[in-house]
């Protein structure tokens, strides 16, 4: 944001509500300076309108707040004489335009404390609604609650695919937290309702950019840690075709492998965090070549122990998608020769993981070292470096990377070192060789971050019809 689109919306969100709140006071017998003096215009109003002056207390509870804010406006307003349901509309959504507006018009005067037992008697002629205008104010009551339980306390998600298995199932319905980590404050406010970025049918863009607010996050009960199941926007949707701002990129789900400053490596499919070797998931899914005696499996077991065959070789010969434990137990069958962990060699470029660069040997089983940015951090920049970390200073922190003949210049100046703005994570699905995770686009960043996911309400196999469909054991299952 350049400093002139910064004088804009200043003067839009902040000079203009004030002057009209300045004149608006006035009309009230109010000293004018009152208006823009932070939480005490806010006490002003209340008192203007007739409420209890304690209501100043729940301006300070994150997401009531919101409720509140909109209460007291809509009292304040009608205590000029603004009844029409447009009228109070106006002035919670366009204040920067209808409070000016109000506070300069001649005909607009103060005429009471709304919330008095004394002006509803007054005005009870035009403070008498509609049944069509209780269902209206009713719904949208209902949708702005939703939306602010949604975007501050927690939301609803399905797992849409198999990644996360055996951990997470596809069709299962989760609660994440914004609580925990903090809620990310929306970026991109004007949007319908409960649409991710598209609209339901029509598949039209379901926000607007004509607004995008700066990334700020309440605080939360804890920091993002290792192991954490975490819901995330997914990175790569900055780029073309997509080019979606932060919180309109899909949703993704994985497990956090490292926080900011560790370094993460990957040796034969085993994760090490600063040369420590991490804990695997208990319901981790690596691949296995099983060679059998040449019969045919029982599909029932394979069903059964949740197998899932990623190509035959031969008759005999398979790689396979299971849990340690169903492992253990296909070894037990008779026609099961042998089954062997699966993995990449060490040192074979895969020109499908991040970096992409043919210089650093690098693939999903065989990884890194890689040091996870963390704010703060300087990262001295070389042909090694600079791969690694090029997306995240160009992409993520908006700076203008060019490349001249050996030199890297950032935002028009030879650098040689950079120092990141945001804490970065590494994420990795379960499922490890059926998961496309930070192995493949690199890191997350910390205003990608949407909740930590705590529970299973719901899960659903879209195998079977209901109620068969329903899976009863996962339901009500915490995440680990």
């Amino acid at each position: 944001m350049n400093i002139v689109e910064f004088a804009i919306i200043f003067i839009i969100l902040i000079v203009l509500p004030f002057v009209g709140l300045y004149k608006l006071f006035e009309k009230a017998g109010q000293p004018g300076w009152q208006a823009v003096i932070p939480l005490y215009n806010i006490y002003v109003m209340i008192k203007l309108s007739g409420r209890p002056a304690w209501w100043i207390i729940l301006m300070f509870i994150p997401g009531i707040n919101f409720l509140i804010a909109i209460g007291i406006t809509v009292d304040f307003v009608k205590s000029y004489g603004k009844f029409k349901l447009t009228e109070q509309f106006a002035g919670v959504l366009l204040e920067f335009i209808y409070f000016p507006k109000w506070g300069f018009d001649k005909e607009t005067k103060y005429i009471g404390p709304s919330a008095s037992d004394e002006f509803k008697e007054k005005y009870q002629n035009s403070l008498k609604k509609s049944t069509t205008r209780e269902w209206t104010e009713a719904i949208i009551f209902a949708v702005v609650a939703a939306t602010l339980i949604r975007t501050l306390f927690i939301e609803a998600y399905v797992i849409p695919s198999g990644s996360m298995e055996s951990t997470l199932l596809v069709g299962d319905y989760l609660f994440v937290s914004k609580i925990n980590y903090g809620p990310r404050t929306p970026i991109t406010p004007i949007s319908f309702p409960f649409a991710q970025n598209t609209m339901p049918l029509i598949g039209t863009k379901s926000y607007s950019d004509l607004i995008k607010l700066p990334y700020y996050r309440l605080p939360g009960l804890s920091d993002i840690k290792k192991g954490d199941v975490v819901v995330f926007n997914y990175p790569m949707q900055a780029d073309t075709p997509f080019l979606r701002p932060v919180d309109k990129r899909d949703n993704y789900i994985k497990r956090c492998q490292a926080t900011p400053g560790d370094t993460l490596s990957i040796s034969n499919a085993q994760v090490f965090i600063n040369n420590k070797a991490m804990p695997n998931p208990p319901q981790a899914q690596p691949s296995y070549l099983v060679h059998t005696d040449g019969n045919e499996i029982n599909p029932q077991v394979l069903t059964d122990l949740h197998i899932f065959i990623i190509k035959q070789f031969t008759a005999s010969d398979y790689e396979m998608i299971m849990t340690r434990q169903s492992s253990a137990k296909l070894k037990s069958y008779s026609n099961i020769k042998s089954v062997k962990e699966y993995y990449q060699v060490k040192d074979l470029f895969d020109p499908e993981c991040f970096p992409h660069d043919p210089h650093i040997k690098w693939n999903a089983d065989n990884y890194g070292p890689i040091i996870i940015p963390k704010r703060g951090w300087t990262v001295k920049l070389d042909s090694l470096t600079f791969p690694v970390y090029r997306r995240a200073i160009q992409v993520y922190e908006n700076n203008q990377v060019q490349i001249v003949g050996s030199a890297i210049l950032i935002n028009g100046k030879k650098a040689s070192s950079y120092t990141f703005k945001l804490n970065y994570y590494w994420m990795m699905g379960d499922n490890r060789h059926n998961s496309e995770d930070s192995r493949f686009w690199g890191f997350v960043p910390e205003d990608h971050i949407v909740g930590k996911a705590l529970f299973i309400w719901m899960s659903t196999d879209s195998a079977s019809s209901f109620p068969a469909s329903i899976r009863w054991s996962r339901l009500f299952r915490g995440i680990h």
